[in-house]
């Protein structure tokens, strides 16, 4: 396949279609988020599919939202927020049958122009593409407790958190207003330094996951966030999820990360200023993760999914329950109605009542 590559400015970017149009398949799965019957499937670059989950067992896909540049999402109180490039845009969702977008904040995400060519951007194949796109990284997402907003996953690079939304680029965190929903304010971006992959909150805090570890940052004051403390270990891929006084952070090697090892480690985070490992487990090619009740669920990449007993920190290694190894996973949510998966192949659905024994609800295949 050649790959028409060119050049067009910020005026033409702007220009380009947004917005609703009708029903397709996927044809690549990068971030999903789940919010009240609804799945949320994003197809990078292009924009998000969004299915009626109300059965998991057999998902009715709705529409596309048609989204150049598009690679994250969030939602809050019925308004989605998604990145169209360098721009945040916010949709009005309420009518699931007339979404409307209802605001566009410019120039946020501005780490992706590229030095020099300040008002120009890359296009291919007339779609836009982000020119540093991170090759081979997996697109995961965004994990959020508050009930009025939605749920995602381990990798996200947008939450939300107390009427603000958080997002994270290579090297910084941003912080948006939304306590008016459908008119998100744009406060300030916060350098992190290099390498920042994730974002996951939890009980007032923000865990930040780069390649070579974890900041912890406290939100009591949601405006304006402050560094805790930096968990750091050998330079890998990593997300972060936290339950109770632990967090759950899984190392990988391959993509964009230096040769460094595959395992889960387990931080103890009672005191946030002062994180300390307490137990490390050697996994396959660990990618995202997600925690309910006593259990964990983790993706192997290419070697499956794994569920284990988290009850004892210390023999998480030996309470292994099941290894599916026939679904290349990358990502996982712990959902109301259904265990979610994302595959290279699709979108898979779990019952995970009993966690020793998944059983495959649906998938959403994959049109490659």
């Amino acid at each position: 396949m050649i790959k028409i590559v060119k050049m067009i400015s910020v005026q033409q970017m702007r220009a380009l279609p947004v917005g609703m149009t009708k029903a397709t398949p996927a044809k690549k799965t990068g971030k999903i988020y789940i919010y009240n019957d609804y799945l949320f499937i994003n197809e990078p670059n292009e924009g998000i599919h969004i299915y009626n989950n109300a059965n998991p067992g057999a998902p009715v896909n709705v529409g596309f939202l048609q989204i150049p540049g598009n690679v994250d999402l969030a939602i809050h109180n019925n308004v989605l927020y998604a990145d169209n490039f360098i721009d945040l845009l916010a949709f009005d969702i309420s009518n699931m049958n007339n979404i409307k977008q209802v605001k566009r904040v410019t120039d946020v995400f501005n780490q992706f122009y590229l030095p020099g060519a300040q008002k120009y951007l890359y296009t291919y194949k007339d779609t836009l593409v982000k020119k540093q796109t991170y090759k081979g990284v997996i697109n995961d997402l965004a994990y959020s407790s508050n009930s009025s907003s939605g749920q995602g996953g381990s990798m996200a690079r947008f939450t939300l958190m107390n009427d603000y939304l958080y997002t994270v680029g290579m090297n910084n965190l941003s912080l948006f207003d939304v306590k008016t929903a459908s008119s998100p304010t744009f406060l300030k971006a916060i350098s992190l330094g290099w390498g920042v992959e994730t974002i996951f909150p939890y009980e007032n805090k923000l865990f930040i996951g780069t390649n070579s570890g974890m900041h912890i940052f406290s939100a009591t004051d949601p405006a304006n966030p402050v560094k805790l403390s930096t968990y750091s270990h050998i330079f890998a891929c990593d997300p972060v999820v936290v339950q109770g006084k632990y967090a759950y952070v899984t190392l990988r090697t391959g993509n964009m990360c230096r040769q460094a090892t595959n395992q889960l480690e387990v931080v103890d985070i009672e005191d946030p200023t002062k994180p300390k490992q307490i137990a490390v487990y050697p996994m396959q090619n660990p990618h995202g993760l997600s925690t309910s009740g006593d259990n964990l669920f983790l993706c192997e990449g290419n070697y499956g999914i794994k569920s284990f007993n988290i009850t004892d920190k210390t023999k998480i290694g030996d309470n292994m329950l099941q290894h599916l190894n026939n679904i290349k996973s990358f990502d996982v949510i712990a959902g109301p109605k259904s265990l979610i998966v994302t595959g290279e192949d699709g979108v898979y659905q779990f019952n995970y009542n009993n966690a020793a024994n998944l059983k495959q609800l649906s998938i959403i295949k994959g049109q490659r």
